[in-house]
């Protein structure tokens, strides 16, 4: 895949495209980048776009607050610069968030959307007290790694692993902190009604982040919501096991494009 480059509400976005076929976009979470989904980014039959957003990877920075809905803001008009049809999103983590918020705003924008390990309707809430522990993950790449390591319990390929940290280590300075308080200040409860079509939840069973029971919530709060769980895996079943997340997404896919 090579990565290109496109200007969004006056960012700069990287992002990379592989394949033909119906649009999915996938959306990275919290210190991520498009490189999470490297290796689940060929769908025979679909085109796959995975993007940086605003604040991480190799992308420009927001250029305000970080926030939730921005990001999706960003999100909505880079499909449209892009001039896709209604793509499925495929959500992971912060990720999930950012998706939530354009289809609860824009359910039109999109056809489905999957959320994998994603944060809740409601937001995640970090305590403030953790806030120390997030600015030394900012600075020290032992740290950062450890936690990240932590949710990725089943991840095996090391040399992978510290390609997700040099991406990582990236992202915006004030988007550190500044993320966490977003997805705290998140709540699209109110808002879940308006989108009826279909979406899938995917929680690895060993997430250290989000509980089955928080998924589960997720998938209750769409009108056309399903669940499924996966034994093997942590916080990140597109990197701990892709070639299963493949095979579950092009299932979905199978049934709801019909």
């Amino acid at each position: 895949m090579t990565g290109q480059r496109i200007s969004i509400l006056g960012i700069d976005i990287y992002y990379v495209s592989l394949g033909t076929g119906f649009p999915i976009v996938y959306v990275h979470g919290n210190t991520g980048s498009s490189r999470w989904f490297e290796k689940v980014a060929d769908i025979p039959g679909y085109r796959t776009i995975a993007l940086d957003l605003p604040n991480f990877g190799r992308s420009g920075a927001l250029g305000a607050e970080p926030d939730i809905h921005r990001y999706a803001d960003c999100l909505l008009a880079f499909i449209k610069a892009l001039n896709l049809e209604p793509p499925v999103l495929v959500g992971h983590s912060l990720g999930g968030a950012v998706a939530q918020s354009l289809a609860v705003r824009n359910p039109e924008a999109l056809s489905a959307m999957v959320l994998v390990d994603s944060s809740s309707p409601t937001g995640l809430i970090t305590p403030r007290e953790r806030h120390p522990v997030i600015e030394i993950m900012r600075t020290n790449r032992g740290i950062l790694a450890q936690a990240l390591a932590a949710t990725l319990p089943t991840n095996k390929d090391a040399g992978f692993f510290e390609y997700l940290i040099d991406d990582a280590v990236r992202m915006n300075e004030k988007a550190w902190i500044g993320n966490a308080e977003a997805l705290s200040r998140f709540d699209i409860s109110g808002l879940t009604t308006s989108f009826a079509k279909p979406v899938l939840v995917v929680q690895g069973k060993a997430d250290i982040l989000i509980t089955e029971e928080m998924a589960r919530k997720t998938a209750e709060a769409y009108a056309a919501g399903e669940f499924r769980l996966i034994e093997n895996s942590g916080h990140s079943p597109i990197v701990e096991v892709p070639e299963l997340f493949k095979e579950i997404l092009s299932d979905f896919l199978g049934r709801i494009m019909g």
